[in-house]
């Protein structure tokens, strides 16, 4: 039986796309960054990327549970949300780089960087690229709901499989799609070309091996996700010269809806740890 938490976590995710929202940030970062707020007293930006086809609207309220010194940046990604016209990119190599030209006005304090499943993997290419660039780099590289991208992914290519095929193996290795959205071809036609480009970003991406970063690193999992086990988690300790936390929490894929407080919880401490004596954040 599918989990709940797939259900709700797509489904906000694919509603919010077929609603064009949220909306795009009216200050630095352009359309990158969503509903970017400013606000007095902030000490550090947490950008955070979405799973394979997801929108910022999955970080819909973390602001609120997160220090008030800390702002909030959902990354808003091509081709949904309010950049639904805009084509998806379909390999982690050509995203990567249009993220660092789209986030750069905004690295001008320290930052964080968290991504989950696939978001994952593009915030960590992001820290590279970005040091890559000779920029500023993250505090602080929370991944979530991904193996160690040196480790290679056993399961199967799917990406080219027709829509029924395709969207069964979604289901099976994602927890599934909200039976409300399959049935309902407007939101169907909007999710598909999305999903598709980022499951086929995700199977051509081609790991280089490089010297690890220096940024500490948290490490997220669930308890009984069948699909990113303890031992691949672990394995993101060889890509940082710093300090690595792993952590596992109950669910499976999708154990940032269902283990939200906890994860929200570690996650803040992680980013306390990173601020002057370790001080805890307002």
């Amino acid at each position: 039986m599918k989990e709940e938490v797939g259900r709700k976590n797509m489904q906000s995710a694919h509603k919010a796309e077929s609603l064009r929202e949220p909306a795009p940030s009216t200050g630095g970062g352009g359309l990158w960054v969503a509903r970017l707020r400013q606000r007095q007293g902030v000490e550090m930006r947490l950008f955070c990327f979405p799973y394979a086809g997801g929108a910022a609207s999955a970080y819909r309220g973390w602001a609120e549970a997160l220090p008030s010194a800390v702002e909030v940046c959902p990354v808003q990604l091509p081709g949904r949300g309010s950049r639904f016209l805009e084509p998806p990119l379909r390999r982690v190599g050509d995203l990567v780089p249009a993220i660092a030209d789209g986030l750069r006005p905004l690295l001008d304090m320290p930052f964080a960087l968290f991504g989950h499943s696939m978001g994952a993997l593009v915030a960590f290419e992001l820290a590279r690229e970005l040091r890559r660039r000779a920029l500023a780099g993250p505090v602080l590289l929370a991944v979530s709901g991904h193996h160690a991208p040196h480790w290679p992914d056993p399961e199967p290519p799917f990406a080219h499989l027709p829509d029924p095929e395709f969207l069964a193996e979604v289901c099976n290795r994602y927890d599934g799609i909200p039976p409300e959205v399959l049935a309902e071809k407007e939101l169907l036609d909007l999710m598909l070309p999305v999903l598709r480009a980022d499951i086929q970003a995700l199977e051509s991406y081609a790991y280089a091996a490089d010297t690890p970063l220096d940024c500490a690193f948290s490490c997220f999992g669930g308890e009984d996700d069948p699909h990113v086990s303890r031992a691949e988690l672990e394995a993101w300790r060889d890509q940082t010269r710093g300090t690595c936390t792993v952590r596992t929490f109950p669910g499976r894929h999708f154990f940032i809806e269902t283990s939200r407080g906890a994860v929200l919880q570690a996650l803040r401490q992680g980013l306390e740890a990173r601020t002057t004596a370790g001080r805890e954040l307002p």
